[in-house]
């Protein structure tokens, strides 16, 4: 689908619409555009090759200064549930800004056909008037994994749309940057339970993480994932051994009963997947 984003200004404030998806589709249907609702007025070529002019205009050029979402950090996302995210950016402009919107992109350029992005919830945006000439605004970017595929776990470029109170449209194509990543999972059973003091507990878990290519979970393989342990009555857990993901992304290892406690799995994280760690199993030692 081709993807576009819609930016207005009405009576001072900013309108920007969610991402619209028009009839034509590319054959991927990931191609995007970051389109602007309107046309700004620009100088005429003559009114160009005057120096003075030009200097002038270029001073009072409007700017995006900046433009931050989720607050820098990874953006985990899974399989069915679409992921919201803030973003807060702002803009200055000698006319007073009219509002300021994020969206965030991957490929070599927001016009090329291969490039994808995700745009502004319109109606999640509020503008916060700085002084004259500056405004920062709030709001959201849902990303939708029905529309990603696996190789978009990597750094996405965050760039921002705008709008001068007189209706002239800017737009910054690469603020900031941030990581999308592949939502993980991670299970642990220790047994027997309860257990003789001295016996041998198996402690059992798997490893998945999002496969946007098939909208299902796959072991991850082939991971360093530290198997930990906190004893009863402990505030927090200590690090026992490290145990390597199988293929399939399945997890191990056997140690000796020593005392009652909890038992888990934790997981570091990759640059494409997060961290996490399994829900705690009790084991009851005799």
């Amino acid at each position: 689908m081709r993807i576009r984003a819609t930016v207005a200004a009405v009576s001072g404030a900013l309108a920007l619409s969610a991402f619209a998806v028009p009839a034509a589709q590319a054959d991927d249907g990931r191609s995007w555009s970051p389109d602007s609702g309107f046309t700004a007025t620009q100088p005429s070529a003559g009114e160009k090759s005057k120096r003075g002019f030009a200097a002038a205009q270029a001073a009072a050029a409007p700017k995006i200064t900046s433009a931050v979402v989720n607050g820098g950090k990874p953006i985990p996302v899974g399989t069915k549930s679409k992921q919201t995210v803030p973003f807060t950016a702002t803009a200055t402009a000698e006319a007073g800004v009219g509002g300021v919107a994020a969206f965030i992109w991957i490929g070599s350029s927001v016009e090329d056909e291969d490039s994808f992005g995700f745009g502004p919830n319109g109606k999640s945006i509020s503008c916060k008037v700085v002084s004259a000439t500056t405004s920062t605004c709030k709001g959201t970017i849902t990303l939708d994994p029905g529309l990603l595929i696996n190789s978009d776990a990597t750094w996405w470029r965050v760039g921002a749309s705008a709008v001068t109170e007189e209706g002239e449209e800017f737009q910054h194509e690469a603020l900031s940057k941030v990581r999308v990543q592949r939502f993980s999972k991670l299970t642990v059973n220790a047994s027997p339970e309860p257990v003789k003091k001295g016996k041998t507990i198996t402690v059992t878990g798997k490893l998945t993480r999002a496969n946007w290519d098939t909208g299902t979970y796959k072991g991850y393989s082939a991971q360093a994932v530290k198997l930990q342990f906190k004893k009863k009555g402990a505030t927090s857990y200590t690090t026992v051994k490290t145990v390597k993901t199988s293929s399939t992304g399945t997890l191990k290892t056997t140690v000796k009963a020593s005392a009652d406690g909890t038992w888990r799995y934790s997981f570091a994280g990759t640059p494409s997947t997060p961290a996490v760690s399994a829900k705690g199993d009790f084991v009851d030692v005799k």
